[in-house]
């Protein structure tokens, strides 16, 4: 093979913008759906650093039909005039020049999201045409671009531009001048940004997510309180004034008897297969808004008519982090939104811009500011958001490290000092809060506003300017040190509260581990380890092992003669357990009930809960066809959400479905017996049988429980699985299933009556057992 000659001409020099278009994923990630939403975060961040800067009050994203983007602004729009190093305007400076704009300076932006110089341009770089409009000194610009480079589009209709229309491209090193296309008021600023994603760099499954779009916009307007997003869809059927209408997100101080979302969907929660339960919850908008939500509204309406098949949705908040908290917040609250804020500086060697355009290096001082807003909730999952200059750091990073850090030191510290009343001894190395304790059920919104914030690359998933971790850390051990002992007003009793949830997950985290040890029938010493009353099946069958959870001791005598031993193992519950959702983790535990299920099921519970371990692929509730057993189901369904939820979500958790009533029949088929299983099926098996001239005893038993059929009835009907009904629980919707196990079985009582009595006409009674 002939050796290939390798000199300067074999380089490649690719100027301006080509290197985006190259390579795009060093900018954006990726190039498919990811991306494209990644290009859109770049626009709206810039419109946002203008929010930041005090500029910028109402920013309006619009997703046009035609599969453009459009992101407007009422900022102090982007400069027009010439900038005297490259001669060329500053829209075009913007738009084409990497790393350039006001952001690499002090003067103009004190903290901002876009900070890497880089986001418009490689928008510019990556879009088939990029038009903007700068309203600015009493005049409207405009400018347009094609694959990053700047010229004039022949449109055929001005109202219906497209990336298709003939194209003439500015002269390269010649200055573009600015088109000015009209006049406004000279106290009229503000930006407008349109582009067209390239097909030719994205590919075929990349596509605008309205979800990822709507929580990105609604985090922002918690992130910047006051600020408004619209939000306009152009892309939705036409549905009437009702696409209009689905309007607000206000903050809760304004007004109270809003849920933060304005409306409160269907929730269809947990429900069963072929006759799952499914309670519908509606609640209306509230009665009253303020006068500027009104405004507001009015405002996005007008918007909207100019898109007579656009939906349209507008954010505005103004209690920041903590109504953040509160929106993210699900299940019961064990304690209030608690705040941490501040401001410290930090000494920083930066790379500063001299007048001549060269690089020097300096020590400047810098400006951290802390905000953070935590609460914990009775549940075991962590909700944690952070953010710097209102960019999320998914990865988390400097500041998030330094809040873990003063928090654990403090709820240890707490733990210690309080360590008798939480029964906790300090003897033991194993009872030692870990973070995974601390974390369980804490919802946080952990942000820092610092200028020119270091992150780990371009899409900056994780900040790592290192001086704001000590800061943070500073702030965290002094202000919620104060909350955590009790010693600031008002947290005495909260702080009780959380403590005990701390100390129970960790009693629960180290049950885990010891009953980890015995789930796996190795042998029969392991199988020995389990509670006495249970009545295990043989070992070898955990892909087909069931777990029937019996109600009285009646009902297990005959299931254990009904059941087959070498797949089907019982255990007997000794009528309603403890409400879970009303009692603390360590009560939980310390419920017999509770804690032999936890035991038998083998895989943890809470945040350490193991699916894998699980040693039975079917857990089956087994309770009267009365309202107390349907009360038991529930306590039991209550116990398997907050504290074994994998079970639910993979499908291992079901309900039998024993019969209501038996007809025997006589005559010629004296001898056979019908079961039905609700009042409204026996009439109808009762009609049918007359209309057959089928004779039957007219003493049609009632079965009140369990205990009243014989071991061979109880089998056929409810544990072979040949012949048998089963119920699935499954779980559509995690957030809406916690609201309605709150709901339906926490403290609070009015909502719960409010909704009884609300949808006391609105059932299914085939969905009863009755």
């Amino acid at each position: 093979m002939p050796k290939q000659e390798y000199g300067a001409d074999s380089l490649t020099v690719l100027e301006g913008l080509d290197a985006v278009r190259k390579r795009p994923g060093m900018y954006i990630g990726t190039t498919d759906s990811q991306g494209l939403m990644h290009c859109l975060w770049e626009i709206i961040d810039n419109a946002v650093d203008e929010a930041l800067a005090g500029a910028c009050d109402h920013i309006t994203v619009t997703l046009h039909d035609d599969g453009s983007v459009e992101v407007a602004d009422n900022g102090r729009g982007i400069p027009v005039d010439v900038e005297p190093k490259t001669k060329l305007t500053g829209v075009e400076v913007v738009l084409t020049k990497l790393h350039a704009g006001a952001k690499f300076g002090n003067a103009s932006y004190n903290a901002a999201g876009g900070l890497h110089g880089v986001g418009s341009s490689v928008v510019n770089a990556l879009s088939s045409r990029l038009d903007v409009e700068v309203d600015r000194d009493g005049k409207t610009h405009h400018m347009a671009f094609h694959q990053g480079h700047p010229g004039v589009y022949s449109d055929t209709d001005p109202e219906h531009p497209s990336p298709d229309a003939p194209f003439k491209r500015t002269r390269k090193n010649r200055p573009t001048e600015l088109e000015i296309i009209g006049k406004v008021s000279p106290k009229t600023t503000g930006t407008r940004i349109r582009y067209w994603a390239d097909p030719e760099i994205f590919n075929d499954t990349a596509e605008f997510s309205y979800e990822q779009l709507i929580d990105r916009v609604r985090q922002t307007s918690f992130l910047v309180p006051g600020l408004r997003i619209t939000v306009i869809d152009e892309n939705v059927p036409e549905t009437g004034d009702d696409s209009v209408d689905e309007m607000m997100e206000v903050d809760a101080a304004q007004t109270p008897a809003d849920d933060g979302t304005g409306l409160m969907d269907a929730a269809d929660i947990v429900s069963a297969a072929d006759t799952a339960v499914e309670d519908t919850v509606e609640a209306g908008e509230a009665e009253a808004r303020p006068a500027a939500v009104s405004a507001a509204v009015e405002t996005a309406k007008v918007d909207a008519a100019r898109h007579t098949h656009a939906r349209v949705e507008e954010f505005r908040h103004t209690g920041g982090v903590k109504d953040f908290v509160d929106f993210l917040s699900a299940g019961e609250a064990v304690s209030d939104i608690w705040r941490i804020t501040g401001e410290d500086t930090y000494e920083e060697e930066t790379q500063a811009v001299g007048e001549g355009g060269e690089l020097h290096a300096q020590k400047v001082t810098r400006k951290c500011g802390v905000d953070i807003a935590m609460r914990w909730t009775n549940g075991y999952d962590t909700t944690m958001r952070s953010f710097v200059n209102v960019v999320e750091t998914p990865g988390g990073g400097m500041h998030v490290d330094g809040f873990l850090m003063g928090l654990t030191k403090q709820i240890r510290k707490a733990v210690e000092d309080n360590a008798r009343k939480l029964k906790v001894n300090l003897k033991d190395s194993n009872m030692r809060v870990e973070r995974d304790d601390i974390l369980a059920g804490l919802v946080a919104v952990v942000t820092v506003r610092i200028a020119e914030p270091q992150f780990q690359g371009q899409t900056k998933d994780v900040l790592g300017t290192a001086p704001v971790k000590p800061i943070v850390t500073r702030m965290t051990d002094k202000q919620f040190g104060e909350m955590i002992t009790g010693s600031k007003r008002g947290y005495k009793e909260q702080s009780g509260r959380v403590l005990e949830k701390i100390v129970g997950e960790m009693h629960a985290r180290i049950q885990a581990r010891k009953t980890k040890e015995v789930t796996r029938r190795k042998n029969a010493l392991e199988s020995a380890a389990m509670p006495s009353k249970l009545s295990d099946c043989q070992p070898g069958n955990d892909d087909v092992a069931e777990l029937f959870i019996v109600e009285g001791d009646s009902a297990l005598g005959t299931a254990k003669a009904a059941r087959n031993s070498g797949f089907q193992a019982l255990l007997p519950i000794r009528g309603k357990i403890l409400n879970v959702q009303k009692a603390s983790l360590s009560q939980m535990l310390n419920n017999k009930e509770c804690a032999a299920i936890i035991q038998v099921v083998g895989a943890g519970s809470g945040a350490g809960f193991d699916i894998e371990q699980s040693r039975y692929h079917k857990v089956i509730m087994m309770t009267d066809a009365d309202v107390d057993g349907a009360h038991i189901r529930i306590l039991l369904l209550t116990l398997f959400y907050r504290y074994m939820r994998p079970l639910i979500e993979h499908g291992y958790v079901y309900a039998a479905v024993p019969p209501l009533h038996r007809i025997a029949l006589a005559g010629s088929h004296k001898g056979e017996f019908i079961y039905t299983y609700s009042d409204d099926e026996l009439a109808g098996r009762l009609a049918d049988l007359e209309r057959r001239h089928i004779s039957y005893n007219p003493d049609i038993q009632r079965y009140k429980g369990l205990g009243e059929m014989d071991a061979d009835q109880l089998a056929d009907t409810t544990m072979d699985p040949r012949t048998r009904m089963l119920r699935r629980i499954r779980m559509e919707d995690a957030a809406q299933a916690s609201e309605i196990f709150s709901l339906l079985m926490g403290d609070d009582v009015p909502p719960r009556k409010a909704f009884i009595v609300d949808n006391a006409d609105d059932f299914d009674r085939s969905k009863i057992d009755t």
